[in-house]
């Protein structure tokens, strides 16, 4: 590898160093967080800022406490995947309700710590290996998983029934497809629990073998695969002296549970879906009888979007906040009881809380490569600015304390502003960013797409250039955006020689609810048809693009673009780097697959025309295809199947699987593949 690569791989893409997964605790006097020792150092360790004097304390390390680490349990191996989590050692804690308290789970123990930061963490007598330990209010007792998928308190023993389920956790769709990570709550007064009940057995089972080591016995876990059985999830309370009582909802006709949690003690809030997710309900629980009322209800023709990050909340003044379309899906907005808040001229993103009487949000106020932090009235909707700007700024709140973010072409900015209007920055270890990318950034054809284009540094017009295109384009992602860091490789792509063209075709993200709508009922037609149309609008206006050279390179939805390319657009695509493509989707997940094309029962035309199995006759472009053989997200059979067929309709392609690899491309497996795919490239496109 050459020195970016290496670097790259070395700083995990360059956030060894750099704190994150940041909470306030204590009303904004505090402020925890992970960060890792230097640029290439991955275990992270527990830290908290006291904002009332800008020190930093490191309360935990993992290096200390695990000298030898061992394996992870199971469970939490699969759940840090689902959570697109890398790093190593402390890889995320919990905090007590009031702020003073962490816990956290290292290759399977846990441990607790105090903010004092006088006194070391103390482990937490579990039964067994153990994972996604939650404290309570005061951090007295502390609520975790067993390795047997059982839900346990310390002090205590275990409280949940021995009846065959999987309690305190989240199913694969919830974790993967509908944000929600966790299966177990604390009430606010720390002695009561909300728990998820999970049965499984009603799914089929994946399996995975290791090749390079057949002396390992394979693995297996539960999948929802479409059109089939989902998980059976229920939400129980589990009171201190044994009471156990159900929450009761219509779960036939709406299955899935998206977010749950205590409002007060004497309400819980949950919000669930139906299986197509065209109706989302928000309720209000008794956790007394189990008894639920509805709040408020969406509904769309094709889907509703996934939660908007901090609704549904209730406002100090009683009224509920939840997230809503402006009318024609021009704009994702906020609505007060059913009534629109804002409108077609902000695109929210996210809620961050109350400050200073006024709503704090995150939105986009005109490119959607932008992102804006606002205060907005709650009554009128009026936004003030708060960090605006090119770039995209967030924030964290807590009584009037903020965590301010800005990331822009000169880097990421943290800055924590007090309530009396003191400042601090938290220090940040990662290596400096190489390079400084200012991607051209247009919206081209009818439909005003997002695009971006990087030309090799120092690049003389006039001299042609082979184009690589560089795209997600899947729901649910946004490639063009103004965060830095998603730039350092394609810099590193253009300059091997390439014009890198990346752009953000209907169906993906944040541009506005029409835009991502345009997907529904098919991915494969308009995606493909974006692509090729944004590359013509670029190639028009850029001479020096030489679009008889251009190759396709990606990952995941990106990887199913890239086969698709060359399978169906020979005319325009003349190489392709696929890697763990979802060739058919009959065989991914419910909630993802099913909110787009619908049930395969229903609409079997959909999944067919979306397949890219019956077009491996077609194939008459280089090829390389790429998966891990440890991937439980995008199974590799998936990638096996159209290699298959290609074999058997006699295409010639490249096949690369990587035994031990996941979907996540850990320890600097993504920086191998860039090489070998620039040499695939190089040859193909000279």
């Amino acid at each position: 590898m050459d020195d970016f690569l290496r670097l790259s791989a070395d700083t995990a893409r360059f956030t060894h160093g750099a704190p994150r997964a940041f909470s306030f605790g204590d009303d904004g006097r505090l402020l925890w967080f992970l960060r890792s020792g230097g640029p290439t150092d991955a275990f992270e360790s527990l830290w908290v800022l006291d904002t009332a004097t800008g020190t930093e304390t490191r309360l935990a390390d993992p290096r200390e406490l695990c000298p030898q680490p061992g394996p992870l349990p199971t469970a939490e191996r699969r759940l840090r995947e689902r959570i697109r989590l890398v790093a190593a050692g402390i890889g995320s804690y919990a905090l007590s309700g009031d702020g003073l308290h962490a816990a956290f789970a290292l290759y399977g123990r846990l441990y607790g710590v105090g903010a004092a930061g006088s006194a070391a963490p103390e482990e937490i007598p579990a039964a067994g290996p153990a994972w996604d330990p939650r404290p309570n209010t005061d951090g007295s007792r502390t609520a975790y998983v067993g390795d047997d998928d059982a839900l346990y308190v310390a002090p205590g023993g275990r409280v949940s029934p021995d009846d065959g389920a999987r309690w305190g956790v989240a199913e694969f769709a919830a974790a993967e497809e509908l944000g929600r990570a966790r299966g177990h709550w604390w009430s606010p007064d720390g002695v009561t629990l909300l728990a998820a009940r999970v049965d499984e057995s009603g799914l089929q089972r994946r399996h995975f073998t290791d090749p390079a080591h057949p002396e390992l016995p394979p693995e297996d876990f539960a999948y929802p695969e479409a059109g089939g059985p989902n998980a059976d999830v229920q939400l129980w309370v589990l009171g201190p002296a044994g009471e156990r009582i159900r929450l009761d909802w219509d779960a036939g006709t709406y299955p899935y549970v998206s977010d749950a949690g205590w409002e007060s003690e004497s309400e819980i809030l949950l919000t669930v879906q139906d299986r197509l997710q065209q109706r989302v309900l928000l309720l209000s629980a008794d956790p007394a009888t189990g008894r639920t009322r509805e709040l408020s209800r969406t509904a769309h023709p094709h889907w509703v979007d996934p939660l908007l990050p901090g609704t549904p909340a209730r406002l100090p003044d009683g009224r509920m906040l939840t997230g809503a379309d402006t009318p024609g899906g021009a704009a994702r907005a906020l609505a007060v009881d059913g009534a629109l808040l804002t409108g077609d001229g902000s695109q929210i993103r996210r809620v961050a809380g109350i400050h200073g009487g006024s709503l704090l949000v995150e939105a986009a106020q005109g490119d959607p490569a932008d992102q804006q932090v606002l205060l907005l009235d709650p009554g009128t909707g009026a936004p003030t600015p708060l960090a605006d700007g090119p770039g995209v700024h967030s924030v964290l709140a807590s009584a009037g304390t903020l965590l301010l973010t800005s990331a822009d072409a000169d880097g990421i900015r943290r800055t924590v502003r007090t309530a009396d209007g003191r400042e601090f920055s938290p220090a940040d270890l990662s290596a400096p960013l190489p390079h400084r990318v200012v991607p051209l950034l247009e919206r081209v054809t009818e439909h005003r797409l997002p695009t971006a284009l990087v030309l090799p540094r120092g690049h003389v017009p006039g001299r042609r250039l082979p184009v690589l295109m560089d795209s997600y384009g899947g729901p649910g992602a946004q490639d063009v955006s103004s965060e830095p860091r998603r730039w350092q490789a394609r810099q590193w792509w253009a300059d091997q020689g390439f014009a890198v063209v990346t752009v953000d075709n209907r169906g993906t993200a944040y541009v506005s609810p029409a835009h991502t709508h345009a997907m529904y009922r098919g991915f494969s037609e308009v995606t493909l048809e974006d692509q090729v149309a944004a590359l013509r609008a670029l190639g028009a206006r850029h001479p020096d693009l030489d679009l008889g050279r251009v190759g396709i390179r990606g990952w995941s939805y990106g990887g199913y673009l890239a086969a698709m390319a060359v399978l169906r657009r020979p005319d325009v695509f003349h190489a392709a780097a696929a890697g763990a493509a979802p060739t058919d989707f009959r065989h991914y997940d419910t909630a993802y697959t099913e909110r787009y094309l619908g049930l395969p029962q229903e609409h079997p035309e959909v999944y067919e025309r979306d397949s890219l199995i019956p077009d491996a006759p077609k194939l008459t472009r280089p090829l390389l295809l790429t998966t891990g053989l440890a991937d439980d997200n995008v199974h590799p059979s998936h990638t096996l199947r159209l290699s298959q067929a290609l074999t058997n309709a006699g295409r010639p392609h490249q096949l690369l699987a990587l035994p031990g690899v996941t979907h996540m491309t850990p320890g600097g497996t993504r920086e191998k593949l860039m090489a070998l795919e620039l040499e695939f490239f190089r040859r193909e496109l000279a």
